[in-house]
């Protein structure tokens, strides 16, 4: 569900809350983060540019892996997109701890690629993320390009709404806010469905990323856009949803 912020905006699936009440009426009790797959229909300005699967699986070693398998449709030969991503993390009651990242943008040269490994007794992040050497000490809750989707999940389903989120980006860290913007019953291809409306933002960038997310599925996000100042650039659209 992640495509590059200088290409195409903030990280999606992207692309999670504290603190802030979930909208009225949807408030639900804590729920435990399980394991699911889901496709989506990615459209670039418009144009059908990708189909995206994204699967949450729990490892027998009690980590986590989220990966991302991206096909191209339509004008998708034009998208700089990346076919294969994954992220495996540890989750506990303290949140999501990523523990290794790797990107690979389909090509011999991997120029767009990733392979991150994160030590969270040192507190250190180490490896390549876009030909550039990561060599970074990490604060508490950084994510990463995948892990800060689940992170919004896991949130959510335990009834908070974090202010703000961090992700590595390359060789630094970039905070984003979050804010809570209302309610919407919107048609999908699992029928009309109530969702949460949340919106993204890193300071001074002109883009801001929403996000739809449904408490009846898990607060799995069904819609996600985002906007350049009041363009759309891009959207992504829910096509399956299954438990695992």
């Amino acid at each position: 569900m992640r495509i590059k912020e200088r290409i195409t905006g903030a990280r999606t699936l992207g692309l999670a809350w504290l603190y802030c009440a979930i909208a009225p009426g949807l408030a639900a009790a804590a729920q435990p983060l399980t394991p699911f797959e889901a496709s989506y229909s990615w459209a670039w300005h418009g144009a059908s540019v990708a189909v995206s699967t994204l699967k949450l699986e729990q490892r027998p070693d009690e980590t986590w892996l989220y990966s991302s398998h991206s096909e191209p449709r339509g004008l998708g030969f034009l998208y700089p997109m990346r076919p294969k991503l994954e992220s495996v993390m540890r989750i506990s009651g303290d949140g999501i701890q990523p523990l290794h990242y790797r990107a690979n943008d389909g090509t011999a040269a991997n120029e767009r690629g990733a392979d991150v490994s994160f030590d969270w007794d040192a507190a250190h992040a180490s490896g390549t993320y876009e030909n550039v050497k990561v060599d970074l000490p990490l604060k508490p809750g950084v994510q990463d390009d995948l892990s800060i989707q689940i992170a919004l999940i896991y949130a959510l389903r335990q009834g908070r709404v974090p202010p703000s989120l961090s992700m590595i980006d390359k060789n630094s860290i970039r905070d984003y806010s979050y804010r809570q913007e209302g309610v919407a019953t919107i048609s999908t291809r699992l029928g009309n469905i109530e969702t949460v409306i949340y919106a993204s933002h890193h300071e001074g960038a002109p883009r801001t990323t929403r996000f739809w997310c449904a408490p009846s599925k898990g607060y799995v996000p069904l819609r996600v856009e985002q906007k350049r100042l009041d363009e759309v650039e891009w959207t992504m659209e829910i096509e399956t949803l299954k438990a695992q």
